[in-house]
């Protein structure tokens, strides 16, 4: 690595604070098919005029606005993407990102005293925020969750048990692969309510079981044959972690097997480098998070009462899936 890739790598998160902040404040949705000048663009949304043109210019420098003489456009093969109201846009995952990035300025502090970075909400709010973390979650798993069902094989499960479910994402591409199967979908009352709004007047609605609660206090609903526990347990301890999958125990029929799909570490933990960097935004969001190596998987998979521990499928970031069956 040589000094311009050094400084290259430095400044790399002034890019994604112009997209970001933008996308916060709303300017690209605003815009639409308009074009606009920066004092009416100030206006409409509340900002300081001397900031907004100085933001929408270094957008202009960056590709992602048009300008001619003083009025600003979204380019017509953006605008899908970067209007909040067009289905398939990426804004839930830039408003995620604009949320890491916040902790992530205190890094350093962070490793200092070992506590994670006082959640900061976005400009949106709080209740915004939570709301974009569930839709980014189902952008980033969306596109590969029909891959990698197929990866793991024909299904062999008569009932599944999506646990933290959030908006449907994975109990419709495993119900899609099953065609005759049930599911129960259990998460949060917010993301209960996500997934309601997702599985409405599909063919699925009636395949699926919406239950509310929080696998922190309350039991997991049982009768299923198969349970899918995707991207939870890098936000826990390895101790809470153990506590979750005796619950998944308790929940499943006898033969069931559950599959936690997550980040897995080679035992140097520097590979792959997309879990290392991963376990530095948990190290900065969550006191106790982080990604783990399968021995550290199949430990606490046996502690939990299941046997035959496996990777099923071995990916370089989240996408790794630890398979094991209960007696």
């Amino acid at each position: 690595m040589d000094v311009d890739q050094l400084h290259e790598m430095s400044a790399a998160f002034m890019n994604g604070c112009v997209l970001g902040a933008a996308a916060e404040l709303g300017v690209f949705t605003v815009i639409g098919e308009q074009s606009v000048d920066a004092l009416a663009l100030a206006d409409r949304l509340n900002c300081d005029g001397r900031a907004m043109r100085t933001l929408l210019d270094a957008l202009a420098s960056l590709g992602l606005l048009d300008k001619r003489a003083e009025l600003y456009a979204v380019p017509d093969d953006l605008r899908p993407l970067l209007d909040e109201n067009r289905p398939g846009n990426v804004l839930p995952m830039v408003f995620h990102r604009m949320n890491m990035l916040r902790r992530w300025s205190r890094l350093a502090w962070v490793v200092r005293s070992g506590e994670p970075a006082a959640a900061e909400p976005s400009i949106r709010g709080a209740e915004a925020d939570r709301a974009a973390f569930v839709a980014a979650m189902h952008a980033f798993s969306g596109p590969t969750a029909d891959a990698l069902v197929a990866r793991l094989g024909p299904p062999k499960f008569t009932h599944l048990l999506d646990v933290g479910g959030a908006s449907a994402t994975w109990t419709l591409a495993f119900l899609r692969a099953a065609p005759g199967a049930t599911a129960t979908l259990f998460d949060l009352p917010d993301a209960i309510g996500q997934a309601e709004r997702r599985l409405a007047g599909t063919e699925f609605a009636d395949r699926v079981t919406l239950v509310a609660g929080d696998f922190y206090e309350d039991d997991l609903p049982g009768g299923a044959d198969f349970a899918w526990v995707s991207a939870i347990a890098h936000q826990h301890s390895r101790e809470d972690t153990r506590r979750l999958l005796a619950k998944v125990h308790a929940a499943l029929a006898p033969g069931g097997r559950v599959a936690i799909r997550d980040v897995v570490m080679e035992p140097s933990r520097s590979e792959p480098r997309a879990g290392a960097l991963f376990a530095v935004n948990m190290l900065v969001a969550t006191a106790t998070g982080g990604t783990f190596t399968l021995a550290e998987f199949s430990e606490d998979l046996l502690a939990a009462g299941f046997v035959e521990p496996t990777l099923a499928v071995k990916d370089e970031a989240m996408n790794s899936v630890v398979t094991a069956t209960r007696p």
